[in-house]
């Protein structure tokens, strides 16, 4: 397995290179965005890497800036087997957000071209598979499949975002995505709720 050099190769590869030892080919690294956020869904990511080296950084992808995401989105999807799971505010309002992430990680393993053979999850989260299930607490800053998901995950997210600010520009989702910030609070307070909400949220819950 061969990465670039700028990359720390020990550091993300520990568990993929384990699992080889293991016996195992096709692993799958499955993360998610917007558990946190106020409106829209929570989007999963499932990704089977085919190759080690990148050109752009992969890496867990709260710590890379939105054109850094973009890049490593591209390459990612160019040479990996990709996943994504979406679940709408509407059903995370109807069995929870906990849930909810689990459907949308399902989904995302479910929607992969090849059947994985192992996979490693981000955080506490399990999910009923047809191989083994692994979860890794910050596994998106440990393990580099995990964080090639994190990535399809967050990058599909905002883009769904972007589009629902068109929609809805009095909130400004282009800028926070839906997530609590001042501004957005300060939007809800003014126009309440639209329909992307989610109404089991507080402070959403308040103005209801």
């Amino acid at each position: 397995m061969r990465r670039s050099n700028t990359q720390p190769l020990r550091r993300l590869l520990r568990y993929e290179r384990n699992l080889s030892r293991r016996g195992y080919v096709n692993i799958a690294g499955v993360d998610e965005a917007g558990r946190g956020p106020l409106a829209g869904p929570v989007v999963a990511g499932a990704v089977i890497l085919r190759q080690f080296r990148f050109k752009s950084v992969i890496d867990d992808s709260k710590k890379l800036s939105a054109k850094k995401r973009e890049s490593a989105y591209k390459e990612i999807m160019d040479t990996s087997i990709v996943g994504i799971g979406i679940v709408d505010e509407k059903t995370i309002d109807s069995i929870n957000i906990y849930q909810a992430t689990r459907k949308a990680m399902e989904a995302a393993v479910a929607d992969l071209a090849m059947s994985p053979d192992y996979i490693i999850v981000d955080g506490n989260i399990n999910f009923p598979a047809g191989c083994s299930v692994q979860s890794i607490i910050s596994g998106d800053s440990k393990c580099l499949s995990i964080a090639a998901a994190s990535i399809i995950a967050k990058v599909t997210r905002d883009r769904i975002m972007l589009d629902y600010h068109k929609r809805y520009p009095e909130y400004g989702f282009a800028q926070h995505k839906g997530y609590p910030t001042r501004n957005h609070k300060i939007a809800l307070k003014k126009h309440g709720p639209s329909s992307i909400h989610r109404l089991t949220f507080q402070p959403v819950a308040e103005l209801i």
